[in-house]
C-alpha cells in the first residue's frame, strides 16, 4: 500500500474575513475531493484570513500513480483561480 500526502499552502489576497476564507476553502475542498477521490482538510493557519494550509491524501497501489494524482490536484487548484498556490510538499509513504 502506498500513501501520498500533499501539504499545500494557499494565499487568498482578496479575502478579508474568516467567513470568506471558509467559503473559498469549502468550494476548493469539495471540487478536489469529488474530482480526484482524495481526502482534503485544512490543517494549519486556521485563524489567518489570507492564508490556508491544506492536507490532501491519496491511497493507492503504485507510488507513481499516487504522486501523479497529487500533482494533478495542485494544477487543478491553481486552474480554479480561487486562491494563489504557494508552497507544496509531497511525501510518499510505503506501508
Amino acid at each position: 500500500m502506498v500513501v501520498g500526502v500533499l501539504k499545500l499552502t494557499l494565499f487568498l489576497p482578496e479575502n478579508h474575513s474568516l467567513k470568506g476564507k471558509r467559503g473559498v476553502l469549502n468550494r476548493i475542498k469539495s471540487r478536489v475531493a469529488n474530482t480526484f477521490n482524495v481526502s482534503v482538510a485544512e490543517c494549519d493557519a486556521h485563524d489567518l484570513w489570507q492564508r490556508a494550509v491544506l492536507g490532501i491524501s491519496r491511497v493507492g497501489n503504485e507510488a507513481g500513480e499516487v504522486d501523479s494524482v497529487l500533482r494533478q490536484v495542485v494544477r487543478f487548484i491553481d486552474s480554479l483561480q480561487l486562491a494563489e498556490v504557494g508552497d507544496e510538499e509531497i511525501e510518499i509513504l510505503h506501508l
